[in-house]
């Protein structure tokens, strides 16, 4: 069996055919999908990669997280699909209410690009199960609006039932509460996170930095992960 993921679409998507690449990489079909459909057209697993989407001068990913495909994302969610949002994508299933939080104007008030470190905090999901709890990676960042925020309540609930999937090692590019990189739902099938896994899939063109330790190919394990879960649920 070929997994069949699903990538989609929004009207400001900048990264969707990247997305596309990194889960041909991982030896899966990706399938090109629409905001406006609710045909999830059969798929295993579904990406919500990054950009700046339509209504994002509101709040991030707060018109997108509206969007027609998105009670069918809502959906598949509940019923355990992996679901994997990206930057723009992660902002999307917070205002969507499949993660806890929100995500706000960086602290220094401007657009940052770096080579992150994270450390992975859950392996457990179907998004990172090929990691190990602990392990240091190194991912793109690229964002405007990736500072994490909650309330305190929500912050004690997320930490205690080990909702966090990364955090930011060395620097904290945005001023996310207790360094919150990436987080995951109670079951463990939607994940969100700032960085850009789908810009380290391939060496030579991902990050190259001492701590990159397979050539800045980092980021595939992300899909990897996906592809084991998903026939694991087969």
């Amino acid at each position: 069996m070929t997994a069949r993921i699903g990538v989609i679409t929004f009207p400001g998507s900048l990264d969707d055919r990247d997305a596309q690449r990194a889960v041909r990489l991982a030896g899966a079909e990706p399938v090109a999908l629409w905001h406006g459909s609710h045909d999830l057209d059969g798929v295993d697993a579904l990406v919500l990669p990054g950009g700046f989407s339509y209504g994002d001068y509101l709040r991030a990913g707060a018109i997108a997280a509206l969007a027609p495909i998105m009670a069918e994302v809502k959906d598949a969610a509940a019923k355990g699909m992996p679901i994997l949002g990206i930057c723009n994508g992660f902002q999307m299933l917070v205002e969507a209410h499949l993660l806890p939080g929100g995500l706000i104007r960086n602290a220094h008030q401007q657009f940052i690009r770096r080579d992150q470190r994270l450390v992975v905090e859950n392996a457990d999901t179907a998004w990172t199960n090929g990691f190990e709890v602990g392990q240091e990676i190194v991912i793109p960042l690229k964002n405007a609006d990736g500072g994490f925020t909650c309330s305190a309540e929500t912050l004690k609930q997320i930490e205690g039932d080990g909702l966090v999937a990364f955090r930011y090692r060395g620097v904290n590019p945005n001023g996310s509460l207790d360094d919150i990189a990436g987080l995951t739902n109670e079951r463990g099938n939607v994940v969100g996170l700032m960085p850009h896994p789908e810009h380290a899939v391939e060496p030579g063109f991902g990050p190259q930095t001492p701590s990159a330790m397979r050539s800045g190919t980092d980021g595939l394990t992300f899909f990897t992960s996906a592809v084991a879960a998903v026939l694991t649920r087969v």
